[in-house]
């Protein structure tokens, strides 16, 4: 059995915690619920880590899948280095972007669900793994192998090669060849 990867369960909580906590936001703001300044914060809070962790790790075995227009957004959760990488970071980060949340009922369910990203991102961090871009690999171009110089001139069943190079060496044609595989009719 192969490890588990905490990170990987940790970034699908965290995200999709994040549009929750927006979406709790934008209703609390929109309807002007009592303490809606506890929903302004969702909004940016849930947008932030929308961002943070919209750009899927790297796996340590095995491939991983990018998200759509992934590759844009990368760079800019790069930038931060150490203070992105680092799970333990991350975990704490969100633990404490859930604290406000937990005030206004429209955003609890958030609130919960950052909670328990923030733990899994501890695991994860105990576990001792780090997040790692998904760096594109340069496509080979496909070579064709460079044994084949030409196409088959025989039709099959071909005789085997020992045959052909004999046959090469007196220079024998197809229709001279006498085929040494009985061939049905």
């Amino acid at each position: 059995m192969g490890r588990i990867e905490w990170a990987m369960w940790a970034n699908e909580q965290a995200l999709a915690s994040g549009v929750i906590l927006l979406a709790g936001g934008i209703v609390a703001v929109a309807g002007q619920f009592k303490n809606w300044e506890f929903a302004a914060y969702a909004v940016a809070a849930g947008v932030f880590i929308c961002l943070l962790e919209y750009p899927r790790g790297r796996r340590k075995k095995g491939s991983t899948l990018e998200r759509c227009g992934q590759r844009f957004m990368t760079p800019a959760v790069k930038i931060f280095g150490p203070l992105t990488r680092n799970y333990y970071v991350r975990a704490f980060l969100h633990a404490a972007l859930a604290v406000p949340g937990g005030f206004l009922l429209s955003t609890v369910l958030g609130t919960v669900c950052l909670g328990i990203a923030s733990l899994i991102y501890l695991l994860a961090a105990v576990c001792g793994e780090e997040w790692q871009p998904i760096e594109a690999k340069p496509q080979e171009k496909p070579r064709i192998a460079e044994t084949i110089k030409r196409p088959p001139e025989n039709p099959p069943p071909r005789p085997p090669p020992e045959a052909r190079k004999k046959a090469a060496v007196e220079g024998a044609v197809g229709e001279e060849y006498d085929n040494p595989f009985p061939v049905a009719e």
